[in-house]
């Protein structure tokens, strides 16, 4: 069970996808991600990428943020996913895109979509994370302030810098590992 930690839906309970590899970000880890951030969250859109349940971006939303994007691909994440927009009353708030991000993204780059935080969660295995940032340069989502936060686990390192952007500072949470990037100026 997750449930959203602060903000106007506050200790509502989300639902959540079971199976191998799934690995909901703890809810100390999104309180203190979401602490880290600071109240910028208020001032622009949210990209969610690799969704899961979307307790990221929904946190975003119960925080202030106006509007959110999800992304995500697996069949059941996705189900768990619209059925928490549902139950919370954020579709109006809230557009999920099925699908790869690297498709989805290349498609919100080429409607001139813009984010003041992008949320990356992607598998902890693999190599999905390298994959996207070598196709596309996030930074062009990004609002010139804009946060890109990367989650992976604390033991491996997320690689290089995303294109245009720089790597500001790094929190962990246990076995949670955050990366905050920026535009580069």
């Amino acid at each position: 069970m997750v449930r959203i930690v602060a903000g106007e839906f506050k200790g509502r309970k989300l639902l959540v996808p079971q199976g191998r590899g799934i690995r909901p970000t703890s809810e100390r880890a999104r309180s203190g991600l979401f602490d880290w951030i600071g109240p910028g969250v208020q001032n622009g859109n949210v990209l969610d990428l690799y969704a899961g349940s979307g307790a990221l971006g929904i946190e975003a939303i119960s925080r202030g943020a106006p509007r959110a994007i999800f992304v995500e691909k697996e069949r059941q994440a996705l189900q768990c996913l619209r059925g928490n927009l549902k139950q919370l009353e954020l579709r109006p708030r809230c557009e999920v895109l099925a699908g790869d991000a690297r498709a989805q993204l290349g498609e919100l780059k080429k409607s001139g979509d813009r984010f003041a935080l992008i949320l990356a969660d992607p598998p902890y295995e693999g190599e999905e994370w390298g994959r996207l940032t070598g196709e596309i340069e996030l930074a062009d989502l990004l609002e010139p302030d804009g946060q890109l936060i990367v989650e992976h686990s604390a033991r491996s390192d997320p690689g290089p810098d995303p294109a245009g952007l720089f790597l500001r500072d790094r929190k962990l949470y246990g076995e949670t590992a955050f990366e905050r990037y920026q535009p580069s100026a």
